[in-house]
């Protein structure tokens, strides 16, 4: 199967598939050698790793698509990424959907937020007029050539209006074809429930360092009956401490002494990169280069 096909068997297949957000290529090759079936990629932790910035809109659709096509390449697993608002009207809408799916997206979400949008759990937002979203859902799915990319259309009125209003979206998303409808915010058992029998289609949860405190959890998700559930920032701030404390060791004690126990050894980081595959092709493509030199060499003496 494709990562597109295997990305909708997952969110059709008993039990809950986990998956934690790549911020570049390298955390991507990690969750993979981690063994995780599917990962996301999102706007926030972008941000984050990109521009050292929090996710208040500020990046445009080419950086983006240029950055989850990296992701998407490193990786044979589903890449889940984040569309933010589409980046603009119906025809951005369209231009974003042809890249990110050409960039290798297993499926992307894109929100109901005004342009530029800000991160889901921030204060701030505003949500365009619900006819406004619907175009864009049709021409997200109007843009789509393979069929098999899912295209999920999520809601940020929650915070506006509450529950009601953000399932109401929610279904009419689906009525205008999305394969799969988010209501931003809604993270209790109680809340998932209600969205999960009353608007149609995978529910993915999402348990995400930047809503401060997570509501539920990987067990409860599961009882419920949540297909998927993305940790889209958990490596992001994983590494983000990391860097920090072994930075802190190295200026405070100005000795690597402290570190080793800290580091990746070589051999792994060698691993995860795929060392020893690029090195095989290399001897692959030298061996042919020398045989079509040799064969012209003997051309020429005889």
């Amino acid at each position: 199967m494709t990562p597109r096909q295997t990305f909708r068997a997952l969110l059709g297949a008993p039990g809950l598939t986990l998956m934690p957000g790549a911020y570049d290529a390298l955390s991507a090759r990690i969750i993979e050698e981690q063994g995780f079936a599917a990962m996301g990629a999102g706007g926030y932790a972008a941000a984050g790793s990109l521009l050292g910035q929090p996710d208040t809109g500020q990046s445009n659709m080419r950086d983006f698509a240029d950055h989850y096509a990296r992701i998407c390449d490193a990786v044979a697993i589903p890449v889940y990424v984040d569309g933010d608002t589409g980046f603009g009207g119906v025809h951005n809408v369209s231009q974003m959907v042809k890249a990110f799916e050409k960039g290798g997206a297993a499926a992307l979400f894109f929100t109901d937020q005004v342009f530029p949008s800000r991160c889901g759990y921030l204060p701030g937002k505003q949500v365009i007029p619900i006819e406004q979203m619907l175009a864009k859902i049709k021409a997200a799915l109007d843009a789509r050539t393979d069929e098999s990319m899912m295209i999920c259309a999520r809601t940020d009125i929650l915070a506006l209006e509450g529950q009601d209003a953000a399932i109401r979206r929610c279904q009419l998303f689906m009525e205008a074809g999305a394969d799969m409808a988010k209501p931003q915010g809604v993270d209790t058992p109680m809340g998932i429930a209600e969205v999960m029998r009353d608007v149609p289609g995978p529910f993915i949860a999402t348990l995400s360092q930047a809503a401060a405190s997570n509501k539920t959890t990987p067990a409860e998700l599961e009882s419920l009956g949540v297909p998927a559930a993305t940790l889209p920032s958990l490596t992001l701030f994983a590494a983000a401490r990391a860097v920090r404390e072994s930075l802190a060791i190295l200026k405070n004690e100005r000795s690597l002494d402290g570190l080793q126990d800290r580091l990746l050894p070589l051999d792994d980081y060698y691993r995860i990169v795929r060392l020893d595959e690029q090195q095989s092709r290399e001897r692959l493509w030298d061996e042919a280069a020398a045989r079509i030199a040799a064969s012209r060499d003997k051309k020429a003496t005889s």
